[in-house]
């Protein structure tokens, strides 16, 4: 029955965003090496005849709808023509692959996707990890970490993932203790000191650089601060690259269980680790996104 829902929101949502006329490309088994040969090798008589095949993508806008439309043309010599439906929340584009309405998405890091697979039945995978995204405080009503007022208002992601992500960094700078041997799961119920009596604000992740006037400071996902207009050079602080958060959060390709192989989605994950999108993500985004290849 839940699944059932779950398809039926999906095809809802895919019609509102006029989408509904595509369809996805279709996978093939994981275990077949004659399978995935097989696919190959059709892609490629297919490119060289001129006609491609279609992969559908869901991704938020910024920065992984402009990551896959740089890697768009690597995929048309590959044989397939990448169609990049973009979605502003967490939620619809997990629905949207696990119905069949996408073939990947690309817009999440692991502990989200795994969450989410949990919390609402799904059977989606990690295909690989492409890049990381930095999490930031940002300067709202005051400007620096040492201004910080008692009492003062903390924006953070309202979902499970992201709030610890958002913990751990707060917990970095000083501002807070959490219980010894915090990790990925933390609550703000595992704060055990306080010394400044911050009051967390948690909001929807995509609509805290909405809210940021209206509280002290936020701490931002990565892709929100840049669809947002911040960067990293103007962040009070961002996550260092050696912490549990930048070895554990790179951004992946999520598909369907066993579709982790596809010929398709194979093509999409060399497209993404070519060297000119690396290039790309590097001399576009200055830091807020880092090449995890």
């Amino acid at each position: 029955m839940r699944k059932e829902a779950l398809r039926k929101l999906s095809v809802f949502t895919a019609a509102v965003l006029a989408a509904s006329a595509l369809t996805a490309c279709g996978g093939q088994s994981a275990g077949s090496a004659q399978t995935e040969a097989a696919g190959t090798a059709a892609a490629e008589t297919t490119a060289a005849s001129g006609e491609l095949t279609r992969l559908i993508v869901g991704a938020s806008p910024a920065p992984h709808a402009e990551i896959l439309n740089a890697a768009k043309e690597i995929l048309a010599q590959k044989g397939y023509d990448l169609q990049v439906m973009e979605y502003v929340d967490y939620i619809q584009p997990n629905l949207a692959l696990e119905s069949g309405d996408l073939d990947a998405n690309y817009f999440q890091h692991l502990p989200y996707l795994e969450s989410f697979n949990e919390e609402n039945g799904t059977d989606l995978v990690s295909a690989a990890a492409i890049h990381y995204e930095p999490f930031g405080i940002y300067a709202g009503k005051t400007t620096s970490l040492d201004a910080l007022a008692d009492g003062a208002v903390v924006a953070v992601p309202n979902d499970t993932s992201n709030e610890a992500r958002a913990l751990l960094l707060l917990e970095a700078q000083g501002l807070i203790k959490l219980k010894e041997g915090a990790d990925l799961t933390v609550t703000k119920n595992d704060i055990v000191e306080n010394p400044k009596n911050l009051e967390l604000y948690e909001v929807e992740a995509a609509q805290i650089p909405r809210v940021i006037e209206d509280v002290d400071i936020a701490v931002i996902n990565g892709n929100y601060a840049i669809e947002a207009g911040f960067k990293v050079a103007d962040a009070l602080a961002v996550e260092d690259s050696e912490s549990i958060a930048a070895t554990t959060y790179g951004n992946v390709i999520a598909v369907r269980s066993g579709e982790e192989n596809d010929p398709a989605v194979q093509a999409l994950i060399e497209a993404l680790k070519s060297d000119e999108v690396k290039k790309f993500m590097e001399d576009t985004y200055a830091g807020a996104v880092v090449p995890l290849f």
